[in-house]
């Protein structure tokens, strides 16, 4: 028998989990953005563009997309020992917008997925998360060669609240969509906060 302090080990942190949408108009790299940093294999629920959808897909922009979210993008990322991340990616298509309700049920906050060469296309989301008052931050996906804006010309254009945070990124790059999701955390958290001080006389 060995004599001695024995040494404790720290027991397993439970860690939080939360609920974030990546939201933004057809074509704008939610299913990238999911992808990017998603520790699991993402699900996805991608169909082939078909030619009787033409008449309601706007494709101007990406004409190369050849695949549609159905339905929706899952992944997992932990950004912290207690603190995960379970990321559900919006379809961007009008027909399939009736599922939003079911995927924004129990969502910490969205990431709103925008493109400057087609930014009417994420009014939508922005519209949604306002009105039902979940906190967001808009992620400018930066396309190769699309034009460059700065940040106050691109929250005049939405029309955007001083406090919901905006910020430039790139969809493919992990740590570029990990600070986004740290920025939708925060901004979520000080929300809730403030909600929860109470009214002062």
């Amino acid at each position: 028998m060995a004599f001695g302090r024995s040494r404790r080990t720290k027991p397993p942190v439970e860690p939080v989990t939360l609920k974030i949408l990546v939201a933004g108009g057809f074509g704008v790299g939610k299913t990238t953005m999911v992808g990017a940093v998603s520790e699991i294999r993402p699900l996805r629920t991608e169909e082939s563009l078909s030619e009787a959808g033409r008449p309601v897909d706007d494709l101007q922009g990406v004409e190369t997309k050849t695949t549609t979210t159905v339905a929706m993008d899952f992944g997992r990322i932990t950004l912290r020992e207690d603190l995960v991340l379970y990321l559900f990616g919006t379809p961007g298509q009008d027909r399939f917008w009736f599922l939003w309700d079911e995927l924004a049920q129990g969502a910490l906050g969205a990431v709103v997925l925008a493109d400057t060469r087609r930014l009417e296309d994420c009014f939508a989301a922005v519209d949604y998360f306002e009105r039902r008052g979940i906190p967001f931050t808009i992620a400018v996906n930066c396309f190769e060669g699309a034009d460059r804006f700065p940040t106050e010309t691109v929250r005049a254009a939405l029309d955007l609240d001083d406090e919901v945070p905006l910020l430039m990124c790139d969809a493919r790059d992990r740590e570029s969509v990990k600070n986004v999701l740290v920025s939708v955390v925060e901004h979520a958290m000080i929300l809730a906060g403030r909600e929860r001080q109470p009214a002062t006389m």
